[in-house]
Order: structure tokens, then sequence, then C-alpha cells
């Protein structure tokens, strides 16, 4: 089933699911060599067909060319290998905000033929240990900003054993720079198999014991031959701009891989608010934008208010349900359609969507090149048209967990279960229906409830807690947490803000209750289980 590998360090092979457990992949258009390392695909290969004097990355005030992109990455390559010791199949944690040079890590990890781990500015130092442990990461680039939660994460790991500060804000001025200084140009990539293990993606809204998604160098490039390629038409005329993490799939696919597979041009922002974005539109003339509904909200009052946002000729709404009434704005203002979609961590990127030529609203649209759908019953069986059910998918990407039994409930019969439950209509579009489980989807961020109630429990002033999602009209969902006081604690705005500021500094600070309640009791059950669902029915 699997090719050859170039992995010294088999700890990811060796963690793939059992062959018996993935789901099925259809890979007809898809074909790649049996070698292939995704880094040098994005970069050195680029600069090779003729690429090196375009604009590949823009961020931190400055411009880099494909020729630039490739040196640099190549001289980085040098370090990890050379400095550093990091061998084929090494786990590599790249913790920073988007900028070029968190780019510039994760391709040269990757030609180095590291298996690479991008995380997110905001997690602790307690969350980057889980994940550490998980993945068995034994080498970290931070930029030299967020270097404390990570070196503290360090002191207690049995892993971690080189943190290493790169500068974020491409000044050159910090460790990994400095030896890169000195380093070639040129640089032998790792010949990675296409079925290589390229990266980790952990899933957002994790607790407990974190899921980590497998992805191969293949799989990166097919979400650009097929998704970015087929829906989005990109050329090397586009600017693209977004404000998901590259962190997570949505972003790295959105803001590194698409743009840099056909020669376009990124912009990157540390600080990616609708305001942000709004304003480096109108500088570099964005063609292609990747944010969630709140932010089109924005700007299409800043179109109203006289913004020139001309330049867009693609519009990607994912991370929550786009409202019918942005899309049918938007389509108003600009006359042309925003592109609703979904995907998941386990399945990379996108493989739902609406087309320029082909959308509703209220509607995510059709499979993507490759992919196919099914609506299950609860027994797993096809449900008709109209009918609500679970959606299962398969095609050319699909789940496969780091070394976790949560496999078998992902994947089955073949097919990738995503959580979400969808209808599709007599015309096969489908239509999102709610997510199947408790996870609050806020602004495009998946939050788990059980975590903020373990951070809210923490605090001495808070006996019992039910966290659920409340609606809310510019994030979609916030995170409502209704709290039970200890003894003789008094449930006023300065608890509310106490208990705010425990959980911003306990967890990563967007989990925050942004809605409390004070109550003198939980709804449970007989056995002690909290009842959500009632706390959620009061919202009614």
């Amino acid at each position: 089933m699997l090719g050859p590998t170039a992995h010294s360090d088999t700890f990811a092979r060796d963690n793939l699911p059992a062959p018996d457990m993935w789901p099925e992949f259809h890979l007809d258009g898809f074909d790649y060599p049996d070698h292939m390392n995704i880094g040098v695909e994005l970069t050195d290969a680029m600069v090779d067909k003729g690429f090196g004097d375009h604009t590949a990355l823009i961020g931190n005030g400055r411009r880099r060319t494909y020729k630039e992109l490739s040196d640099w990455t190549n001289r980085l390559a040098h370090v990890l290998v050379e400095d550093l010791g990091v061998k084929p199949g090494n786990r590599v944690l790249i913790r920073s905000a988007n900028n070029p040079a968190m780019v510039a890590c994760w391709l040269a990890a990757t030609k180095a033929g590291a298996v690479v781990v991008n995380t997110m500015p905001m997690l602790r130092a307690g969350e980057l240990a889980a994940i550490v442990d998980k993945a068995e990461i034994s080498h970290a680039l931070c930029d030299t900003r967020l270097m404390e939660d990570l070196v503290s994460c360090a002191k207690g790991s049995q892993f971690l054993k080189s943190v290493v500060g790169f500068d974020g804000t491409s000044n050159h001025d910090a460790e990994l720079d400095r030896l890169a200084l000195e380093k070639s140009v040129r640089f032998d990539a790792v010949d990675t198999g296409r079925d290589d293990v390229a990266l980790l993606g952990f899933t957002s809204g994790t607790t407990g014991d974190p899921k980590a998604t497998m992805h191969f160098h293949r799989d990166l490039m097919i979400i650009a031959d097929g998704y970015a390629k087929e829906v989005l038409g990109v050329t090397e005329d586009d600017v693209f701009i977004g404000s998901p993490p590259l962190a997570f799939t949505f972003g790295l696919g959105g803001l590194a891989v698409f743009p840099l597979r056909f020669g376009a041009a990124a912009t990157l922002l540390e600080q990616a608010s609708p305001p942000n974005m709004v304003e480096i539109i109108e500088q570099y003339k964005a063609t292609v934008c990747f944010t969630a509904p709140t932010a089109y909200r924005f700007m299409l009052q800043a179109m109203e208010d006289g913004a020139d946002l001309s330049s867009l000729r693609a519009a990607v709404s994912a991370g929550e349900t786009l409202p019918a009434p942005v899309y049918d704005a938007w389509i108003e203002k600009t006359g042309k359609p925003m592109l609703d979609g979904i995907g998941a961590t386990e399945m990379l990127h996108i493989f739902i969507s609406n087309r320029f030529d082909d959308h509703r609203p209220a509607c995510t649209g059709k499979p993507v090149k490759g992919y196919e759908v099914r609506i299950l019953d609860d027994d797993g069986n096809a449900l008709p048209a109209g009918e609500v059910g679970k959606l299962a998918v398969r095609g050319p990407t699909g789940c496969r967990y780091l070394a976790d039994d949560r496999q078998a409930t992902y994947v089955q019969d073949g097919w990738n279960v995503t959580g979400d439950s969808f209808v599709m209509d007599d015309d096969g579009y489908l239509h999102f229906a709610a997510r199947s489980d408790d996870m609050i989807v806020s602004s495009g961020y998946n939050i788990a409830g059980p975590e903020v109630e373990a951070a809210l429990l923490s605090h001495p002033a808070v006996s019992e807690c039910g966290v659920i999602a409340a609606p809310d009209e510019a994030r979609g969902h916030i995170v409502e947490a209704h709290i039970v006081l200890a003894e003789g604690e008094t449930g006023d705005a300065l608890m509310v803000k106490t208990l705010q500021d425990h959980v911003k500094a306990t967890i990563a600070p967007y989990k925050y209750p942004r809605s409390v309640k004070f109550i003198t009791a939980l709804p449970k059950t007989q056995t002690g289980k909290i009842q959500r669902f009632r706390l959620r029915s009061d919202l009614h």
C-alpha cells in the first residue's frame, strides 16, 4: 500500500493506523513520482520553472521572490541538519504567528525530511506539552517573541531537547538566522517518498489526549492540484490573503501551499483583523481571500465606507456556516459569488465547495474533484435526498490519526465520517445542518466545551460549571459558561472578568467564555452527568 520511505526515524510510519482502518483513497488524476518533497516543489522547482523573480511572500514590510525563498529555506535546512542534527522523520514543531519566517521554517524542515507540526502562538505550555508528548517531538523552532511557554514546556519534556529561536520580524537577528547566514544557498533536499508523512495537523478542538492527523507529501500536492486548481483556478497573477493561522491546515493550504504551487504571491499578517485585511487588500490588490463570514461582514461595511476591494476575485468562506444574508449582500455589492466550502483537518482541506459558476445561498455546494459524499443514518445506511444525516466523504485525501483509537469512529466502512450533519437536496447540493457533537464553533475556531470547563474549575471560586455554545450574530456562536460559585463568592461583574482572565491565562485565550451566567445549580441526570441540552434550551 505504501511506497518507499526516506525516513531513518520511522516513528510516523510506525504509528499510522492499521491498513484495514484507513479510508478508501481514490487517486485517479493525482499521479506523482514515487519520490517527491513538497518543500522542493514549492520553492526550488518553481525557480526552475522560471518563477525566480516573481513575488512569493509579502509580510513584515517586504516582498520575497521565489529565488529568495528558495535560498532562505536551503540555508535554514543546512542549519537543521548540520547544526541541530535533524534526521529524516524527526518531528519538528514550529511556533509562530503568520509571517514569512514561519513559512520558511516549515519549508526548510520539510526539505530536511522532517515531519512538521505547526502550532499557534496562543497555545500555553501545558497545551504544547500534550502535543510534544503525542508526537514525540525532538526539535522546535520558535519566534523569539514567543519563547517563554515553549522553553517552559521543554524543561519538563522527555522528548523536546532542542528549542531554537528565529526572528519572526525577518530582521534575521536570532540564533537560527545567524547560523543560516553562514550556510550555502544550495541544499540537497531529502528525497522523501510521496507516501512519507510530511505534516502532523493537530485538530483545533482537541481536549485531553490531542488528535494528530497525518498527511503525506502527496496530500499537500493533491489539495493544490484539486481544490485550488479546479475550484479557484489559481494563476501566477493571484495575490492571496486570509485570516486562518498557518498552524491549521485551512491556513497552511490557503496561505502557503496554494499560492506557492502556482507561482502566485501570499500576503501574511500576524494580526489578521478585518481592518488589517482591508488595508492589505487595497495595498497589494489581493485577489483571493480566505476568512470567515464575520470578517466578510466587516468588509461589506468597509466598502460602504469607501474601501476599494474590487481586486478580489475569490472570497472563500469556511470555518463556520455562511449566512445567506452575507452571501446575498456580497453578490449585490461585488457582483461576484462568495464561495462557501467545508473542510476538515482530517481531510486536510476543503472537499465540498460552491463554484464561481455554480453557487446557491445557504448551500455548501458539491464535492471537489476526486471526492464523493453520502448522507448516512445512525446505522451507516445511505439516506435519500432531503433527509438530515451524518456526512460521509471519501476521495484522494482522508483521515489517518497518529496512534489513536478514535480512527475507528472517524473512518467507517472506508468512509470518513466528519461529525457534521448535512442534507443533500434533489439536485445534489449539500446543505449544512449542525455539528454532530458538542464542539463550539466560534469565528471559525473549534472549541471543546470540556476543556473550558476544566480551566474554570481550576479557579477556587468555581464550584461547578457547564459550557455550551450560545448563538452570536457576529461570531456564529460564542462560549457561554453557566457557573455555580463556591460558598461565599459573589457573582458580579468583577467575578466575570476574574474568571475570564483566569481562562485566558490557563488555555489559549480565544477559548474564554464571552458570556458568563451564574446559577444556583446545574441540571444533571440521576447519574450526575450535566444535561447541557437543558442549558441550551434556556437560550430559546
